[in-house]
């Protein structure tokens, strides 16, 4: 291969080991929203500092429930709310999840998913969706402009006891309500049903004042990013999210100060994270709204802003919702029809990841194991890909063959590298070999491997989802033993990462069966590859690795049988 041939494999190599890294590591920069507003022009916005005070007022915090089993337990969290203030708290539970509900703000003090846990530890917790640091508890409800005085302050009564209800089919209510001094009340009816995470949310407000109301209502979703975490998790976005004139808007939290008013049609707004949503769901199917965003340190506020027209004395208007707090399955979100589906977004290639995603699921429901349903998936992809395959490894398999002859060239010329090139261009054009085209499969396969990673990463089907032996969850990396010290390039928990090294034996192996076409350095270069691809999945989730083991070991099937072929 001559010079100008080897560096533009090094170039193509480079492009696609950089392009990799930034497209996996590095955060994505947001784009400016042409919605924008700059909060200074905007009249409503001389309240925002104000909310994000609101923000930080220390309220008394519900327990979590989630774990809790006997009747003394459920008790105690459902007066955990009780104080000086004699606040109640109502707790409702469902066979898909247990929620809490206070006076103060008729807001969701505590949303326990029953269907999944904290961590894959045994006995862990239900996986809790209302962070501690959300005060104020989600879908509080505020009049925008705060043109009714006193509403700050005062707390909502609930029409019945308070404890703890069980919805085991069909659907409860639960009327809260509340009376400023001025006459003003605010129903809020929340109905639960048995078989769904929806949540309806009726908000009546009738003017008992003597004054006209001139405002907006607005249903605010807090949220906590914790910063903590690995590099990692930043593939998966977490932060404010919303549909606004059908274009998801996704608003990293270090954003908020350029990028946070969007009006439109809002269909729904909220908080997102790796795995779950909660978000609030207008039912007015097509109105103006807007949607605001305040942050606070690690925390943020979703708010959802909906226009009321003049409220006169003696009049009422109705404003109905639905509120979702559950997994972002594409698969249980997709059968709401409410475009809640869009939440899931898997980046870039979307519109590769969501089909593979949906096919996976397929095979899961064939044969129920996600491992298992991860090989398929594999065997499936590399059937679409194999002709492609061949017609490389064909490629590979001529290299090979005018090997020798090459290296003869390299003796016979290497005092002048201008007539060695020309007589290697000379023989690959005599025995018809392209050198390129064995990189043209990692290419073309490099969509599908960044569509993989984001649906593997992000999809919620493999969390805590287990495959064999010790892979006990698919959506982290894999680790046999556990170990007490750190590992360099681990991320913890530390511990033997043995599929991963399994995987880098692959990539060694398959380094070995393929032919290279340049110079002996050249060839010890591209042999510490397996070493640099071990390092850099040593933190990848063990399906990830367990989809590109099964594809390693299927390429070398495929490249051995064209080697016996065609030799």
């Amino acid at each position: 291969m001559n010079d100008e041939k080897r560096l533009l494999l090094a170039i193509v190599l480079s492009v696609v080991v950089i392009l990799g890294w930034n497209v996996l590591f590095m955060k994505p920069v947001q784009q400016q929203s042409t919605r924008q507003t700059t909060p200074s022009t905007d009249p409503a916005d001389r309240t925002a500092k104000k909310q994000s005070v609101d923000m930080e007022k220390p309220e008394q915090r519900v327990r979590d429930f989630s774990a809790d089993k006997s009747e003394k337990q459920a008790a105690e969290f459902a007066s955990a709310a009780s104080g000086a203030e004699d606040i109640r708290t109502v707790a409702v539970e469902t066979p898909l999840y247990k929620v809490a509900i206070s006076e103060k703000d008729a807001s969701v003090r505590s949303f326990a998913l029953k269907e999944y846990r904290e961590s894959n530890e045994k006995n862990s917790r239900f996986k809790e969706l209302v962070p501690s640091e959300a005060a104020g508890g989600l879908f509080s409800t505020r009049f925008y402009n705060e043109t009714v005085p006193g509403m700050n302050t005062a707390s909502y009564t609930l029409s019945g006891p308070a404890g703890r209800t069980e919805i085991d089919t069909g659907s409860k209510t639960l009327t809260f309500t509340l009376e400023t001094e001025s006459g003003v009340i605010l129903e809020k009816v929340f109905t639960f049903h048995a078989d769904s995470y929806l949540i309806d949310c009726n908000i009546a407000v009738k003017n008992g004042s003597d004054r006209s109301v001139n405002d907006a209502l607005a249903v605010y979703v807090p949220g906590f990013k914790d910063d903590s975490g690995s590099r990692m998790s930043r593939f998966a976005f977490e932060g404010p999210i919303a549909l606004v004139n059908n274009e998801l808007e996704q608003v990293d939290p270090e954003d908020i100060e350029e990028k946070n008013t969007f009006h439109g049609v809002v269909k729904w707004a909220g908080y997102t994270d790796r795995y779950f949503l909660s978000c609030v769901i207008p039912q007015n199917n097509g109105s103006e709204a807007m949607v605001k965003l305040t942050r606070s340190g690690s925390k943020t506020r979703t708010g959802y802003v909906q226009p009321m027209d003049r409220l006169d004395p003696g009049k009422m208007t109705e404003f109905s919702f639905d509120f979702f707090m559950g997994p972002k399955s594409h698969k249980l979100l997709a059968d709401y029809n409410n475009s809640l589906k869009k939440a899931i977004n898997f980046g870039w290639f979307d519109f590769l990841a969501k089909p593979l995603l949906i096919v996976m699921n397929f095979i899961h429901q064939i044969i129920p194991n996600y491992g298992v349903a991860i090989l398929l998936l594999t065997i499936l992809i590399k059937i679409v890909f194999w002709p492609l395959g061949t017609k490389s490894y064909k490629s590979m398999n001529e290299m090979k063959k005018v090997q020798p002859l090459m290296q003869e060239i390299r003796e016979k010329h290497k005092d002048d590298k201008q007539k060695m090139n020309a007589e290697v261009m000379a023989l690959y054009k005599t025995y018809k070999v392209n050198p390129m085209s064995g990189c043209l499969p990692m290419l073309v396969q490099m969509p599908i491997f960044l569509a993989l990673y984001r649906m593997l990463y992000q999809a919620i089907e493999l969390r805590h989802a287990p495959f064999m032996l010790w892979i006990d969850d698919l959506s982290a990396p894999d680790r046999l033993f556990h170990f007490d010290f750190a590992i360099p390039f681990m991320q913890e928990p530390y511990g033997i990462p043995v599929l991963t090294i399994i995987m880098g034996a692959s990539f060694l192996f398959q380094q070995k069966m393929t032919p290279t076409a340049g110079d002996p350095t050249q060839a010890k270069i591209m042999m510490l590859m397996p070493i640099f691809m071990t390092v850099i999945f040593i933190n990848f989730p063990a399906g990830l690795v367990l989809y590109i083991f099964a594809n390693n070991l299927i390429s070398m099937g495929q490249q051995y049988y064209i080697q016996k072929k065609f030799s």
